[in-house]
């Protein structure tokens, strides 16, 4: 069924489509049954697919990579479909447009996404009014965070603190994005000294807040080993939760050339960056002997690619451009193939 309307929505603009589903899937919610049914058919988790990260208990390992929900106005309905954790955002301390539309393109042959949103949201202030507005908090939610585009990297540390102390009484857990390309200037965040800076202030005003929430860097597949390693070396000095990995990147690497949207600017997600995303994990488990937590995300779209990730290193993974192009069942498909495989191991 789904990839029949699949074919009928991919006629038309991404981004419009997107909040086209996002509205419909709210409002079906106010259908009597719409809500019991989707939670009956995709939603319930196996108690044994559960898993305890930073003394959280996550109802499975597949959670909602930051971006299709910005600014957390469909956490419940999303939530419904079996993601054990989402992540919304990114959010900045003050709402902003985003880049000039279009800014969203299918690479249907690839199996690929390439975007340059560059932060749209409407800012913490209205993401706090949504996540006040939710009912039934069973699931666990992430709050993705970053700077607002005027504001200079100098003055950077001030935006994070911001979003972190907005969303702090509402969120599980945070990760820090300093490596979206769609940001003017933003990846210089990644450099070793402002990157320092950046983790050590959000880190020690994480511990002295009473409660420390998880504080998780997401990373760029584009960095170099070298670069890489400085970053590894500020997560342990810090002490840093977790990392996730990866981002989209710049490379237009493993893509079918009868896409037309090949050329345009912007992050790449989706099948093509697969192995680069599980070569970060492996490399980042390796590196660290395991100490440091990682999500995955980058390129699932089956149950193989899921547990890949597992097997390369990573505690929890994540789907967006998958969840696209497969559908909500994607979801349901992979904790059964995770619940065979947890078993059997």
């Amino acid at each position: 069924m789904y990839f029949l309307i699949k074919r009928i929505l991919f006629l038309f603009d991404a981004e419009k489509v997107h909040y086209f589903v996002m509205n419909a899937l709210r409002l079906s919610f106010k259908i009597p049954g719409v809500s019991w049914w989707l939670s009956h058919s995709y939603g319930k988790s196996d108690p044994r697919l559960a898993i305890r990260l930073w003394g959280i208990e996550f109802p499975n390992r597949v959670g909602l990579a930051a971006g299709f929900d910005k600014e957390g106005a469909n956490l419940e309905e999303l939530a419904a479909l079996g993601f054990g954790h989402i992540e919304m955002g990114t959010i900045t301390p003050i709402g902003q447009p985003g880049n000039p539309k279009p800014r969203l393109f299918r690479l249907k042959h690839s199996e690929g996404l390439i975007n340059r949103m560059g932060f749209n949201n409407p800012g913490a202030e209205i993401a706090i009014e949504h996540l006040k507005k939710i009912k039934n908090r069973n699931f666990i939610i992430g709050g993705n965070i970053g700077k607002n585009k005027d504001t200079p990297n100098e003055n950077a540390v001030e935006d994070y603190l911001k979003a972190w102390e907005a969303l702090y009484p509402y969120v599980d857990y945070f990760v820090v994005n300093i490596s979206s390309p769609n940001t003017p200037n933003l990846r210089q965040l990644q450099e070793k000294e402002p990157l320092k800076h950046l983790l050590g202030t959000l880190k020690n005003k994480s511990l002295s807040s009473g409660k420390n929430k998880p504080l998780i860097l997401k990373i760029s597949p584009d960095l170099s080993h070298t670069e890489l390693d400085d970053i590894l070396e500020i997560i342990q000095e810090i002490g840093l939760d977790g990392i996730l990995a990866t981002n989209t990147t710049l490379a237009r690497k493993d893509l079918d050339q009868r896409d037309e949207f090949i050329q345009e600017s912007g992050g790449l997600s989706g099948k093509p960056i697969l192995n680069r995303s599980t070569e970060f994990i492996r490399y980042i488990h390796l590196k660290t002997e395991g100490k440091i937590p990682i999500i995955g995300v980058g390129g699932i779209t089956s149950p193989e690619d899921a547990w890949e990730k597992i097997e390369a290193g990573a505690s929890l993974v994540q789907v967006y451009t998958g969840f696209i192009f497969e559908g909500p069942r994607l979801i349901k498909r992979i904790n059964k193939f995770l619940l065979t495989k947890l078993i059997k191991d």
